[in-house]
């Protein structure tokens, strides 16, 4: 494979992670129609998200740190019941408070896919259209896959498809408790 091949390969694949992790919605290739592999590998990077104080979408990757220390942690308190092992980040200990809240987030994240998900489906979308398009508007990546890929749009979703798209864009944008705390009856109620 001569040089300007691989680099312009490199140069695409690094532009379409970027794109996709940032959630900056830019595509310069189709990349769906890459390897299998490939394809599983942003769709993964759907849930990755930007640094944590950005304004990209997604699960951040500071809670997907914290998640992955937790769960490798509990394999040592399983193993030493009695010992106190903290989470830490950046040499500091992280309240458990704070790991439960990003477990919770995480737990709504993914039942809000499934859910928007489901939504897409019974609106007549296959189910890769589905999937694509309620992992993209959640995160706010901006393509998708199925019907809805990089080189293609989401104007063939009927209007009803539209608005829970952009009800999932909202949610995610706005961090999901902000968005759905408005649902809860208690936050309606006069004090």
């Amino acid at each position: 494979m001569p040089f300007g091949e691989v680099e312009s390969s490199f140069r695409h694949a690094l532009f379409q992670i970027t794109a996709v992790i940032t959630t900056t919605g830019f595509v310069t290739a189709d990349f769906t129609a890459w390897t299998p592999f490939l394809t599983v590998f942003f769709f993964g990077l759907m849930f990755m998200g930007g640094s944590a104080g950005s304004t990209a979408g997604g699960i951040k990757v500071m809670r997907h740190i914290l998640i992955i220390k937790n769960g490798l942690l509990e394999f040592k308190r399983t193993l030493h019941p009695s010992a106190i092992i903290p989470v830490r980040f950046n040499k500091k200990t992280v309240s458990e408070h704070i790991v439960y809240n990003i477990i919770a987030f995480f737990v709504l994240y993914m039942l809000l896919f499934i859910v928007g998900a489901l939504v897409l489906s019974f609106l007549g979308l296959d189910f890769i259209s589905a999937i694509g398009g309620a992992a993209s508007s959640l995160g706010n990546v901006g393509p998708a896959f199925g019907d809805l890929n990089p080189v293609s749009n989401f104007n063939s979703l009927p209007w009803l498809g539209k608005w829970w798209c952009g009800f999932l864009m909202l949610a995610g944008r706005l961090e999901l408790f902000t968005v759905l705390i408005l649902f809860n009856p208690y936050f309606w109620k006069k004090i």
